[in-house]
């Protein structure tokens, strides 16, 4: 991973910084859609690490392999929504989103309460484009 550590990069991010990550989410969710495995993938570093409960993969191609397989098993026919609800950008090469949304069962328009989650993600500038290096979901709700 190479990460512009360079003193323009380490001012404040720009318009254009804060829009594409507030656009990461989306992108997964487009991916998502299309149940996608290779551009979900894309959305991440190549080194990035996905812990979803009981799950933990790292590195791009173990989180293509995943959701290629989940796209043909349990995430069959799904869809996924995402919102921010706080974007943090620390300078011009790192954040963390704060996103809630979850799984849509097929014909489901809204999240049920026991889908829904809150996530974090970890973002970082790399070679120009903004990436996801560590994404994190839990339940929204309390067992």
């Amino acid at each position: 991973m190479s990460i512009d550590n360079s003193p323009a990069a380490m001012t404040a991010p720009s318009e254009a910084d804060k829009a594409a990550v507030a656009n990461l989410p989306q992108r997964i969710v487009a991916a998502w859609k299309a149940h996608d495995a290779e551009a979900f993938a894309e959305v991440f570093t190549e080194d990035a690490t996905m812990i979803l409960p009981g799950l933990y993969r790292k590195g791009r191609d173990e989180i293509r392999s995943f959701m290629a397989a989940a796209f043909a098993g349990q995430f069959k026919g799904t869809q996924v929504t995402g919102d921010p609800l706080d974007i943090r950008l620390f300078n011009g090469t790192a954040g963390v989103v704060v996103t809630q949304g979850g799984v849509l069962a097929p014909g489901e328009s809204e999240v049920s309460d026991e889908r829904a989650i809150r996530a974090s993600w970890v973002v970082v500038k790399e070679n120009g484009e903004w990436k996801l290096a560590a994404y994190q979901n839990s339940p929204r709700d309390a067992a």
